[in-house]
């Protein structure tokens, strides 16, 4: 009896959906797809803010080249409004690379292992050199008799998960580590933390990212890493004990003034009504940024050439907007949501593309598990272009903040199967970008926002 329910509910939902969509709707969504493989603009400026400005961690002298470049840019395509939003930032710098050595104390061996220090963290002061105790995972940490870590180096030896297919699902799991870890371990009174790098690749490649310290009395130094470099302490450790010598020379400096960079197509109808495409500027200083996040960045850019291109008048405002400061404190995701809800504007949606510039597969919808069903009944106008998954799921960490003032947010999702090869590591350069996969993610964000616009997202009463 539930099968055939289901069954019915599908199948007015889908004569529904053949009743709302027009012919031109699905010639327009066409026409999208057409200009952007033909003549897609996106390839092409992801490569200028690689190449030609590099990483942008905050606070950066790249970071505000990246904030005037981008706002120059849109400006030259024409957007109706661009602007700046200024934002306090942190200022994180790495410093000289990091030295790390393991000495095996059984046979004298000494062996340089490739570590990062990870964002925000303390460097060593000079030359740090403990004894080394291996633990595999935050529980086991938290766990261990306080006598058997004071005054060593923990290594949280745990690895992403490989079995699970969604990879962010393997990430979340893993993430809690490389926040708290330094936190966990200081607490007991360890004199330094080195996590294994969230990867999902075995090569020698540490994998950055943010940290946090419980408070500023008992801060240790953190960093990651590489997974070959994790498997050779193990295979150390199991011989024997082991001394770590490390240097870090990271160190924060006072916070800095930067900008959300931000431009629109005012609507026809709605302007103060308004759809948000973004994602975040800055990216980590060890390579280029190029799928995390320099991708989103130039997909969101793109989806408004792509109503200036093709003449879409949009009924709301359609605003771009580049977050600084993702990275290593979410300022201008939350600077952003600030200055909505203190103007009481209405942004109905936002869309963030975050996870890469990968395959397309769909999107993820930050909503009331009840609203779902009517949600997929858009499924089949993205059937042909292979972007059809539409799940319940985050959105993004950038416009999470919206959610307070009630915004939907939806979230890019394309094929994670690459992304944590490169993710927080030196392996993010333009060179890993597919600019076919690059140019259909940005597609895929300009139909949704055209049919969002037009219609609404049905079963939310959100138009």
């Amino acid at each position: 009896m539930r099968k055939i329910t289901i069954f019915i509910i599908a199948l007015i939902l889908t004569i529904e959906v053949d009743a709302q969509f027009s012919k031109d709707d699905s010639l327009q969504i066409r026409a999208i797809y057409n200009e952007v493989l033909d003549n897609g603009e996106a390839y092409g400026n992801l490569h200028y803010l690689c190449k030609e400005i590099g990483p942008r961690l905050s606070g950066s002298l790249n970071a505000a080249m990246a904030v005037n470049w981008t706002k120059q840019l849109m400006e030259n395509y024409g957007f109706d409004k661009v602007w700046l939003q200024e934002i306090m930032v942190p200022h994180w710098v790495r410093g000289e690379k990091e030295t790390c050595f393991m000495y095996e104390k059984n046979n004298g061996v000494s062996t340089p292992l490739s570590i990062c220090a990870l964002g925000r963290s303390i460097g060593t002061n000079g030359s740090l050199s403990a004894p080394v105790i291996e633990v595999s995972s935050l529980e086991d940490l938290k766990n261990r008799p306080e006598e058997e870590i004071k005054g060593k180096i923990v290594f949280i030896n745990e690895p992403m998960n490989q079995k699970y297919i969604e990879t962010f699902r393997a990430y979340s799991e893993t993430g809690p580590i490389r926040w708290y870890g330094a936190a966990a371990a200081s607490a007991k009174g360890a004199v330094g933390v080195i996590n294994r790098s969230l990867s999902t690749i075995n090569d020698d490649n540490p994998h950055t990212g943010s940290m946090g310290y419980k408070d500023s009395t008992n801060m240790i130094p953190a960093a990651a890493i590489s997974i070959i470099g994790a498997e050779l302490l193990h295979g150390a450790l199991q011989k024997g004990p082991v001394e770590m010598q490390l240097e870090m020379n990271c160190k924060t400096l006072p916070d800095v003034k930067s900008y959300n960079v931000i431009g629109e197509i005012k609507g026809n109808k709605f302007p103060d009504e308004v759809i948000v495409v973004g994602g975040h500027l800055d990216s980590w200083d060890l390579a280029e940024g190029a799928q995390d996040d320099g991708a989103g960045v130039v997909q969101s850019i793109e989806v408004l050439r792509l109503f200036k291109q093709l003449n879409i008048k949009p009924e709301h405002t359609i605003r771009c907007v580049l977050f600084m400061n993702e990275e290593n404190g979410l300022r201008g995701g939350k600077g952003y949501a600030k200055w909505v809800a203190d103007s009481g504007e209405k942004n109905s949606y936002a869309i963030e593309s975050d996870a890469g510039g990968y395959s397309p597969r769909g999107f993820s919808f930050n909503v009331e598990p009840g609203k779902m069903e009517a949600i997929k009944s858009w499924e089949p106008i993205f059937d042909p272009y292979l972007s059809n998954r539409f799940i319940k799921g985050h959105g993004g960490a950038d416009i999470g903040p919206l959610k307070a003032t009630g915004t939907i947010t939806i979230g890019l999702r394309p094929d994670t199967e690459r992304y944590f090869d490169m993710h927080h590591s030196a392996n993010d350069v333009f060179e890993g970008v597919n600019k076919r996969e690059l140019h259909l993610g940005a597609a895929g964000m300009a139909s949704l926002i055209y049919l969002l616009d037009k219609y609404g997202l049905p079963g939310t009463g959100n138009q």
